[in-house]
């Protein structure tokens, strides 16, 4: 093994670590309803996800001192040029405090822009997906591959919508209902990381969204595309940071998805 796939293969090691201690967090106090603060008029945030992102991050920085980070709940962290890891500590956070239980956590580490190892866990089931570039995405350890569908008509798609869907026009609700209609069900959950995550695992064949950041999307960008999928914006050129408006599927249904949206 060379001196980089090591470091690659440490590197997810430290994002594992990281998900699976803010998962212990979360699990903790699950079902407790937390009392929630407002980042928005309908995006919410918890003590559990402030705890998370801390246990992350000193796991993150004890490792990987001279890093940047982009996480959620904090001032994005100047590290050098090359490295940054993007975290979302607690993906979900509606669905967390009412104790529904479709959360998860994210982590991803980008070198030149480019995420290189991902991980996304989620606690409730024990499922950690995990990816370094050129080297394939696992569930628990099994390869993980897309679905194999290859028609719209038939196939099982999630989305979701963004926090201004009250206040702005551009509010993914006309996607939606095309959408509805061409396809055989669509799903919005409420956790774009895992919704992206389970199409990796070939659970849903596709999924898109507007206005989603990096954190929701960096991780699982990557195992997408190492479970042999595709993820690109609107205008169907592939995913980078910080494209927010995304298309991701097993790559069969790409095309048709990207026309519907283009209607």
């Amino acid at each position: 093994m060379t001196r980089r796939a090591e470091s690659e293969t440490q590197y997810l090691q430290v994002a594992v670590r990281a998900c699976r201690a803010a998962g212990r967090i979360q699990m903790a106090a699950f079902g407790t309803a937390p009392p929630v603060e407002h980042k928005g008029e309908i995006d919410i945030v918890t003590a559990v996800d402030r705890r998370s992102e801390e246990a992350i991050l000193a796991i993150v920085s004890r490792a990987c001192p001279g890093h940047g980070v982009l996480a959620e709940e904090s001032d994005p962290r100047a590290g050098d040029a090359e490295h940054l890891w993007v975290v979302d500590p607690l993906d979900g956070t509606t669905n967390y405090s009412r104790g529904f239980p479709y959360f998860g956590v994210s982590v991803a580490l980008a070198r030149g822009g480019r995420v290189i190892a991902a991980a996304v866990y989620q606690p409730v089931l024990d499922e950690l997906f995990t990816a370094i570039r050129g080297r394939g995405a696992f569930l628990n350890g099994r390869p993980l591959r897309v679905s194999s569908q290859a028609r719209l008509d038939q196939a099982f798609l999630a989305t979701g919508f963004p926090y201004d869907i009250r206040r702005s026009r551009r509010n993914n609700i006309d996607h939606f209902a095309r959408f509805a209609t061409r396809c055989l069900a669509v799903r919005r959950a409420g956790a774009a990381a895992l919704d992206l995550a389970y199409v990796a695992a070939g659970r849903f064949d596709g999924f898109w969204e507007l206005k989603l950041r990096p954190w929701d999307i960096a991780a699982a960008s990557l195992l997408i595309e190492e479970a042999g999928g595709r993820i690109t914006g609107l205008a169907g050129r592939p995913w980078r940071l910080p494209v927010r408006d995304i298309v991701a599927s097993n790559g069969r249904v790409h095309g048709e998805m990207l026309a519907v949206l283009g209607l």
